[in-house]
C-alpha cells in the first residue's frame, strides 16, 4: 500500500476484522464463505506488506508470500468464490473467468517458482518486480478472472464490488504505473469491506416463532 508500514498494518488489521465479521455472518450460507473470507485474506495481505516495509523490500519470505497471495492465489480464489456464491442462472457463463483464472494462476505460480520476485521501497509506495513472460497476456487473464467474474456474477452487490475494484485499478495505473500491483491490491482490500454488507443482506432470516 502507499505511505508506510504503519498504514499497511492498521489498514490490514481493520480490513481483516471486517473479514472476520463477514465469515461469521456467512456461517449459515456455506456457499458464500469463500467470498465472505476475501476481506480477511486481503487484510492479512496488507499485514504481510507491512513486513515487506519493515525489511526495506528485498526478496525475502515476506515478499514471496505477498506475491503468492496477490498473483496466483487471488487469480484463482476470486472467480471460484464468485461461481460458488452466484445464483443458478449466471453459473454457466462464470465458467469462462474461472477457466481463465486457472490458466493465469498456473502461469503465475510457475513464474514464482522459477524466478525471483523482488520488492523495492519507492518513496511512499512499494514496487514489485517479477519479470513475467508475456506480461500483457497475463494481466489480461488476471483481469478477466477477477474483475470479469464479479461483473458477470448477476448479483448487484458483487457487480458493485467489481465496479469499485475496476475504478481502483484505473486510478492505480494512472497515478502509480510502476507500483500498480501494490496500490491496486491496497485499494481492492479497502473496497472488499463492502462484502461485509453484501453478506449481511444475504444472511437467511431467522424462522418466526
Amino acid at each position: 500500500m502507499c505511505w508506510s508500514a504503519t498504514a499497511d498494518l492498521v489498514a490490514g488489521a481493520g480490513i481483516a476484522a471486517a473479514g472476520v465479521a463477514s465469515v461469521a455472518l456467512a456461517a449459515r450460507r456455506p456457499r458464500d464463505l469463500p467470498l465472505a473470507a476475501l476481506p480477511l485474506l486481503l487484510g492479512a495481505h496488507q499485514i504481510v506488506e507491512a513486513v515487506v516495509w519493515h525489511h526495506d523490500g528485498g526478496s525475502g519470505p515476506a515478499t514471496l508470500a505477498w506475491a503468492v497471495i496477490a498473483l496466483p492465489l487471488l487469480a484463482l480464489w476470486v472467480p471460484a468464490a464468485v461461481l460458488c456464491a452466484a445464483p443458478r442462472g449466471p453459473r454457466r457463463r462464470l465458467l469462462l473467468p474461472l477457466a481463465v483464472g486457472v490458466a493465469t494462476a498456473a502461469a503465475l505460480a510457475h513464474a514464482l517458482a522459477t524466478r525471483t520476485v523482488t520488492a523495492e521501497i519507492r518513496g511512499h509506495t512499494v514496487g514489485y518486480s517479477l519479470g513475467l513472460p508475456h506480461p500483457e497476456l497475463t494481466v489480461l487473464g488476471y483481469l478477466v478472472a477477477t474483475i470479469g467474474s464479479l461483473l458477470l456474477s448477476g448479483d448487484r452487490g458483487l457487480v458493485l464490488f467489481g465496479v469499485l475494484v475496476t475504478a481502483g485499478a484505473a486510478v492505480s495505473f494512472t497515478l502509480w504505473r510502476q507500483e500498480y500491483i501494490s496500490t491496486w491490491c491496497a485499494s481492492a482490500a479497502v473496497c472488499s469491506v463492502v462484502l461485509t454488507l453484501w453478506v449481511g443482506r444475504r444472511r437467511p432470516s431467522s424462522p418466526r416463532p
